[in-house]
């Protein structure tokens, strides 16, 4: 796979420690998005044929934020090319400590039921396929997460019970690329580390629906 996307770097990551609003958004709308957007344009098709529809991209605009500078930004696969936070979606994404290749059901989505419906049914099979390194986490604000390796059958259960039945509850599984790894990775070992995580992710996806 070659790219003109180069990879990303310490100052990318150091975005998030730019105090303030306006100056935090201004580097990041420099440094980051149009490595995002190089991501989003690259991966399109594949995410578009592993999901079988066609798959549109969107990068976080942060549009909604007044007075908190973003702790992280991304960009997300959907398919709907007017919005994504009402489906379950791809995305990547940087926090300051790390980088983030993911599958997402937020709170905004009705597939969460379904979802939690189909995790319960094939939970052992999913248990057992997924990578000990992957992580779950159920708020997408939060740069934490629990490995999968360390996930209970009781925290399976909790996790599902939260999808059918609170409102603003949310999923997230898929890898953490911690930010001293993520910087020495090439454009095109990154991408390809992207491609290998969706492909592994899909079930996840096939499941919401």
């Amino acid at each position: 796979m070659t790219t003109s996307f180069t990879g990303f770097n310490d100052q990318d990551f150091d975005v998030f420690s730019v105090p303030g609003l306006e100056a935090r958004m201004e580097a990041l709308i420099e440094r980051i998005r149009p490595k995002l957007e190089l991501i989003g344009a690259e991966l399109a098709p594949l995410v578009s044929a592993l999901a079988g529809e066609d798959m549109f991209v969107h990068v976080a605009k942060h549009a909604r934020r007044k007075v908190n500078p973003p702790i992280d930004t991304w960009v997300a696969w959907a398919a709907n090319k007017r919005g994504y936070k009402a489906l379950p979606h791809f995305e990547v994404g940087l926090f300051g400590t790390h980088l983030f290749v993911i599958f997402a059901i937020i709170y905004e989505s009705p597939n969460k039921a379904v979802f939690a419906a189909n995790l319960e049914a094939k939970l052992k099979k999913t248990i057992k396929a997924l990578p000990d390194h992957f992580y779950w986490s159920m708020d997408h604000m939060n740069p934490e997460g629990t490995p999968h390796q360390a996930m209970s059958q009781g925290d399976f259960e909790k996790l599902i019970h939260k999808l059918k039945e609170v409102k603003k509850a949310e999923v997230m599984c898929g890898l953490r690329i911690p930010r001293e790894e993520a910087v020495k990775l090439s454009g095109d070992k990154l991408l390809e580390k992207v491609q290998e995580t969706f492909e592994t992710l899909l079930p996840l996806y096939k499941m919401s629906f």
